[in-house]
């Protein structure tokens, strides 16, 4: 099967956010216009998570996801906040075509039963945001990598989807932002032990990142951020004013944020996973124009 690229936007009020470790969330710019561009380069899915959500008890994301679907024409996956069945169905209506939960399913695991039941499995992302202890056991985080839960993330994967999870999506938050690979003991031993797709995330910072997870952990697609958002940006003139509602982003002109990551665009990724005879759907037309 084709192995699916999908960027990852981070989002805190109306902002396109992005940190390292799930920390220090630093301004990026409107989300819709990266949506816009990955959509148009190749994308496959796109993920859309409230960075806040947890926190304030509520997803904010129906706006942007009500633009975006207007716009964008490839699956939409929505998550953060979602604690009930009205909140998942809500979320579709915006035009979502899948969600993502995480703190709410780990405080009451039977909503993933529910959540399966009422929309389907295939609608269902379970969420998994892991750190590794130092015994090099692994313990799922909740409310944005924010709070312990005392879980062991793999029985937990297990769990998930034995109750109805149609796929996992498993970040490494020891690895988000940094560049430095992704976790291959996590990834390969989750992946391993269930038989619904994984979403690998938390990580990438070069081309070979991507195919060497694909090619050890048996992961069914690759979500990122800064690789990505990092040449986007990289090609953006910033006129004056153009950000003014958006936040501090100096820190976005300075060139010290790509020491670690060797950015890429949707299209040279993917010619770089065929030629290392990886199967990934091919760049659509209007990428090429």
């Amino acid at each position: 099967m084709n192995v699916r690229i999908i960027p990852r936007l981070d989002i805190k009020g109306p902002n396109l956010v992005k940190g390292v470790n799930f920390e220090g969330l630093r301004v990026m710019g409107k989300p819709e216009r990266f949506a816009r561009y990955y959509y148009e380069t190749g994308a496959d899915e796109l993920l859309y998570m409230d960075a806040v959500a947890s926190l304030y008890g509520r997803n904010s994301l129906l706006e942007i996801v009500e633009r975006t679907a207007r716009e964008v024409f490839i699956p939409i996956t929505v998550g953060g906040g979602l604690r009930s069945l009205e909140d998942i169905r809500v979320v579709l209506r915006a035009g979502a075509d899948k969600v993502a939960i995480n703190t709410a399913a780990i405080r009451r695991p039977e909503l993933i039963r529910e959540a399966a039941r009422a929309f389907g499995s295939s609608t269902l992302v379970v969420s998994i945001e892991a750190t590794r202890a130092q015994n090099g056991s692994y313990e799922a985080l909740t409310d944005f990598g924010r709070q312990s839960s005392g879980v062991d993330a793999l029985e937990w994967a297990r769990k998930a989807v034995e109750l109805g999870a149609g796929e996992l999506m498993v970040t490494s938050i020891d690895r988000d932002g940094t560049g430095k690979g992704f976790d291959l003991d996590l990834l390969s031993k989750i992946s391993n032990s269930v038989g619904v797709p994984v979403i690998a995330g938390g990580g990438a910072g070069c081309l070979e990142h991507v195919s060497e997870v694909i090619l050890k952990c048996n992961v069914d697609a690759v979500c990122m951020a800064s690789i990505l958002h990092y040449n986007y940006i990289r090609g953006c003139k910033y006129s004056p004013g153009e950000f003014a509602e958006e936040g501090n982003i100096e820190g976005l002109k300075k060139g010290s944020r790509f020491s670690k990551i060797k950015d890429t665009t949707i299209p040279d990724l993917k010619s770089f996973l065929i030629r290392h005879n990886i199967d990934c759907r091919s760049v659509p037309e209007r990428a090429q124009e």
